[in-house]
């Protein structure tokens, strides 16, 4: 497994790199770095990914791209997305596993609000 990728948006068509966005995925942190003038890093820690998904349009299936979108616990970027890379789905993956192991150091767990506080109080005693 791979501990590092480097990946850069490109343009839809073709997909040429001529963009100022790159994104830095390591095993600890995802980082976009963008802009020519005024640059912008962006960093979220690894443990804050909750889900990935891949997304792939027939126009950048053509061009052997794909959209990889990290659902977080970032306060900044809770929808942090890696726009038209390749190797998307080795990123997606490598995400996935990293996220995971990167909960497990830190004892971290996410959880889903599935409404379980809500239950019904049958006999109205507030128990």
């Amino acid at each position: 497994m791979a501990t590092e990728f480097v990946e850069r948006k490109r343009w839809l068509f073709f997909g040429l790199p001529f963009t100022f966005t790159k994104y830095i995925v390591k095993e600890n942190t995802i980082t976009i770095d963008s802009g020519l003038l005024k640059k912008i890093e962006n960093d979220c820690y690894m443990y804050k990914v909750q889900d990935v998904e891949l997304v792939s349009s027939l126009t950048e299936r053509i061009f052997g791209l794909g959209t990889v979108i990290c659902y977080t616990g970032d306060t900044t970027h809770p929808k942090l997305e890696l726009v038209h890379i390749k190797n998307a789905r080795a990123v997606k993956d490598f995400i996935l596993e990293a996220s995971e192991e990167a909960r497990m150091k830190r004892r971290t767990i996410s959880t889903l609000d599935i409404g379980a506080g809500e239950i019904d109080d049958i006999d109205g005693d507030g128990i």
